[in-house]
């Protein structure tokens, strides 16, 4: 049976507003993007560009080294760390101590996106774990969320400050079974992990609590969309919202934002880096 949830509306979030007291870019945060292999090297571009629409300060993204002078060109307000890879061109489990500096002064690590081989990631995840500041939150997402099933040192490790935005299918993986209702299932991944979740516009926490965004539409289930959502939501992290707080305006912009784009571009023709334009009007309407 679900959960009863609080509706996610324009009045719900102006009444649990952003901080936008930031004098400068130090005060909005900072956040790395550890991903991008070097056939995908796109998902960590459209993660960072999102986090900074939605306001984070300073942006790094960490990726495949072959990937890393174009993502550099592409993404020209991001630093860029290359990662050793393997032939393939996967970012390789044992890549973390590259970026124990970039880890420890991060204020968000957002882990995932782009990131294409299951073993590799689990190994990464789990050397990244030991060296994220306590203070730091935590996003996870694509393979970073299947390899979280068997590395509980690091989700105990996370508790709290850890937001999962699964999709149905990476649902199934943590482990829910098939065709679960992410009504029921969200919640339920939420206790397990001691993290916010966010899937298919359901948000829980821990507690219990559940909310709803009606917003979006089937545009939204395009190559790259899930990459905005976890960019979105990391930003706001960055701006000190809490996991909660991130998690429902980050998924009530993601969703808003593509209804805008539904109805200007059509319903299933507008692209995931659309949303990063989007975001910033959804946000104005507002008032932040």
């Amino acid at each position: 049976m679900s959960t009863p949830s609080e509706p996610v509306t324009p009045a719900m979030l102006r009444s649990w507003p952003l901080r936008s007291d930031a004098e400068g870019k130090d005060d909005r945060g900072t956040v790395l993007v550890v991903g991008g292999s070097r056939r995908t090297p796109g998902a960590a571009m459209l993660t960072g560009l999102a986090a900074l629409r939605a306001g984070a300060g300073r942006l790094t993204l960490a990726v495949a080294e072959s990937a890393a002078v174009g993502a550099a060109i592409a993404v020209p307000e991001s630093g860029v760390v290359g990662l050793p890879e393997n032939p393939r061109g996967s970012v390789r489990g044992d890549a973390a101590p590259v970026l124990e500096e970039d880890l420890g002064a991060a204020d968000v690590v957002v882990v995932g996106p782009g990131l294409d081989d299951a073993d590799e990631t689990a190994a990464l995840l789990a050397g990244l774990a030991p060296s994220i500041g306590n203070g730091a939150a935590v996003v996870l997402d694509a393979y970073a969320l299947g390899g979280l099933v068997d590395l509980e040192q690091v989700y105990r490790q996370g508790a709290r400050r850890l937001v999962l935005p699964p999709n149905p299918a990476e649902a199934a993986r943590l482990p829910e079974p098939d065709g679960v209702d992410m009504a029921d299932a969200v919640p339920r991944i939420a206790e397990r992990y001691q993290a916010v979740v966010t899937g298919q516009g359901i948000i829980a926490d821990p507690e219990g609590k559940v909310w709803e965004v009606a917003a979006g539409n089937a545009g939204l289930g395009t190559s790259g969309s899930g990459d905005v959502l976890a960019g979105a939501v990391g930003g706001l992290l960055a701006r000190k919202a809490s996991p909660a707080q991130a998690a429902c305006w980050g998924t009530y912009l993601h969703a808003t934002a593509g209804d805008h784009l539904a109805s200007a571009i059509g319903p299933l023709s507008f692209l995931a880096r659309e949303l990063h334009d989007a975001v910033p009007q959804v946000l104005a309407e507002l008032g932040t």
